[in-house]
Formats: structure tokens, C-alpha cells, sequence
């Protein structure tokens, strides 16, 4: 018997937060793993008139890729990619693991070599969300693998996800626009200031966001949701800032990250674990130095790290700055191959002051 909840959360992605419309085109990019939720995303599509799209992958051909391929093969996109980011309406990305340290002790070289390869088609796909010509939405379906880096049983797992997403409440939809005017008072109050200061454990930093708009992110691309985010004047980050939980990236967890600002570029970086590997995602090119976002995290559902960014970046009470690429939407100008989302917790004795006023401490609003 299907489960109820992941029905919910197939109505809720293509109604609420795609809104898919007769005659268009929807592709439902995941693993097979993900196939429960594929299967009702695919049926809710249909009933919305739109033309559904399988793109299925299998999680064990990305190690066979990194471990077989020659460089001209890691370069390798098929031509038919390129036109497909150019022809969907609708992308609803599902995100699933069967073993979330699968690729640990692949060689970051190719894994940066494979990430400036698939760069062009990434900066597309974000070029189209920006102008609003593509809609998309990224969901995380529950498995055994992401439990365990959750330390969660499945059930307990299953039931962290779909109360973050809240499809247990009568009415997910109303209760996701209610978010949606929450943040926005919060980003009407930001928007008539322009400079942020981050206080905490070994972390002192400063940037600007002049002339840079805030986003409201109310489970319209992430699922579930919970931030507001900007990004800053990339020469305007300025101090260090440690990262109290694992940098999750591509398969690795980066611990204890240190980060050292000088006019807006990392210029001392060190980690606890996987050092080389962040040292290597940080050379991929000129942007991967620079900060593209910066974000606070708003939804109270969220309280434990599980090792999953989707969730992790939402928690209530913590900050969050990506390394790379920015989005346009908000004024970024930071082009790299990669986005880099790394949380910082702020709930013990840490705060945010904006303009010299408090915004936030102790994971706190105070506005």
C-alpha cells in the first residue's frame, strides 16, 4: 500500500511548489531509489496535464565513473543534455542515497575535473531559474543510508522528513504560505539595511549586501524549506568563521571547516577531516574562493543535524554561506563550478547583528 506521506508530497511538489500546467514539459530527475516518490510525482504530473519525463540514474555508476574514466570521458557531456536544460518547463529533482560515503576515496582532482566539465550546463539551468523560464524543485526521499548518517532509524528518519515538510498537517499548502509571509517580514526588515556581522565561536565576520535583493524560500524550490538568503558584495567578506557541523559536498563530510576572509576571498582554509578535498574544491576555479550566498536558517521543525544540506541549512537558529557560484536572482555576480553550502549553529551564544542592531542571538529573532 502506498505510503499517504510521500503521496502528499508528490501533490504538494506539483501543485504548490512547481505549479505544473497543461501541455508542459516536466522532467523527474532521481535514483532508483527514489522510485516511491517518482512513481507519484509521475501520476501527479499527469493529472496536472503535464507531459512527465523519466531521467533515472543508478547511485553505483557515479563511483564507476570517477574510478574508470578517462579525462576525456570525465569531459564528456552528451549533446542531448544541452538541449534538454534548454527545453524542460519543470524540473523536480529528487535526491536519494544507498551510501552516503560511496565516494570518499575518490580522487578530488577528477571529482573538480567532472564539476568544471558539467559547469556550462549548471550555469544554464540556474541562468533559466533566475528569469523564471524554468521552474524547479528539489526534494530528499527518506532511505536506510540517510538514517544512518542521521544515526535515525528509517521510521524515525521517515518521520523527521515529512514533519519538516509538514504534509502530516491538514493543509501543507496553507501552512507553507504562512512560512512564506513570516520570512517576508523579516526580509522587509533586512532589506532597509545593508551590513551583516557574525559573532560566535571563532567566528568574527563581517559582509555587505548593498544593492542585493533577499530570497524567501517557502518550499516553492527547496522541499522541504525554511531560509531566506542573499548574496553578498563579493569583495565585502571580511574575517573567520568556523563551521560547527560537517561540510557535506559530493559525497564527503569536510569536518571542523576554518575559513579566513580577506576582501572577500578565502585565504587560510583548514578542516579536521577531508582537508585535501577542500583545499581542492577551493582551486577549481577563480569563484570557489568567494562567497555567493549567505542565508539564515528559519524552520523550528529542524533541530538535529542529519548530514543532509537540504535539511541541515534550514535549521532554526543557524547562519549558512555557500563557497562559489551565487544566484542571479539576487544580484551575485560569483561564477564557480561549484556551490558549497556550509552551517554554522548561532543557538549557543552566537548572534547576528545588522546594521549594528540585533538581529539574532542565541538562534533567536529579535526583530
Amino acid at each position: 500500500m502506498p505510503d499517504p506521506r510521500v503521496e502528499a508530497v508528490a501533490n504538494v511538489l506539483v501543485e504548490y511548489s512547481v505549479e505544473v500546467k497543461p501541455g508542459q514539459f516536466v522532467r523527474i530527475n532521481a535514483n532508483v531509489e527514489g522510485m516511491p516518490l517518482v512513481v507519484a510525482a509521475y501520476r501527479a504530473v499527469l493529472e496536472a496535464g503535464g507531459n512527465p519525463w523519466l531521467d533515472i540514474g543508478i547511485e553505483e555508476t557515479e563511483e564507476l565513473l570517477y574510478a574508470f574514466a578517462s579525462d576525456e570521458q570525465l569531459d564528456y557531456i552528451p549533446p542531448f543534455f544541452k538541449h534538454a536544460v534548454e527545453d524542460f518547463d519543470v524540473d523536480i529533482t529528487i535526491w536519494t542515497d544507498a551510501n552516503t560515503k560511496r565516494l570518499n576515496s575518490i580522487d578530488p582532482a577528477k571529482q573538480a575535473r567532472r564539476a568544471k566539465a558539467n559547469h556550462p550546463l549548471s550555469k544554464r539551468f540556474l541562468e533559466r531559474m533566475a528569469s523564471k523560464d524554468l521552474r524547479w524543485v528539489g526534494t530528499a526521499y527518506p532511505t536506510n543510508a540517510n538514517a544512518q548518517t542521521a544515526e535515525m532509524s528509517l521510521r524515525e528518519y521517515e518521520e523527521f522528513v515529512y514533519g519538516a515538510c509538514r504534509v502530516c498537517e491538514p493543509d501543507p499548502v496553507a501552512i507553507w504560505k504562512d512560512v512564506s509571509r513570516k520570512q517576508q517580514v523579516l526580509i522587509d526588515w533586512l532589506s532597509e539595511r545593508k551590513e551583516i556581522h557574525v559573532q560566535g565561536d571563532e567566528t568574527d565576520l563581517r559582509l555587505s549586501y548593498a544593492g542585493r535583493t533577499w530570497e524567501n524560500c517557502d518550499g516553492r524550490e527547496n522541499f522541504p524549506d525554511g531560509e531566506i538568503f542573499t548574496g553578498p558584495v563579493e569583495e565585502s567578506v571580511e574575517g573567520q568563521i568556523r563551521f560547527s557541523y560537517p561540510a557535506c559536498f559530493r559525497g564527503r563530510q569536510v569536518e571542523d571547516v576554518r575559513l579566513w576572509f580577506e576582501k572577500g576571498k578565502v585565504v587560510k582554509a583548514t578542516a579536521g577531516k577531508n582537508e585535501a578535498f577542500l583545499l581542492e574544491m577551493l582551486d577549481i576555479d577563480d569563484g570557489a574562493r568567494f562567497v555567493g550566498e549567505f542565508a539564515f536558517g528559519t524552520n523550528p521543525g529542524i533541530q538535529r543535524f542529519t548530514g543532509d544540506t537540504l535539511f541541515d541549512e534550514k535549521i532554526g537558529g543557524t547562519i549558512h554561506l555557500a563557497l562559489g557560484k551565487g544566484f542571479l536572482e539576487t544580484g551575485s555576480t560569483n561564477d564557480s563550478a561549484i556551490h558549497w553550502d556550509m552551517v554554522c549553529d548561532l543557538r549557543d551564544g552566537g548572534r547576528v547583528l545588522v546594521d549594528g542592531e540585533v538581529f539574532c542571538e542565541n538562534g533567536d529573532f529579535k526583530i
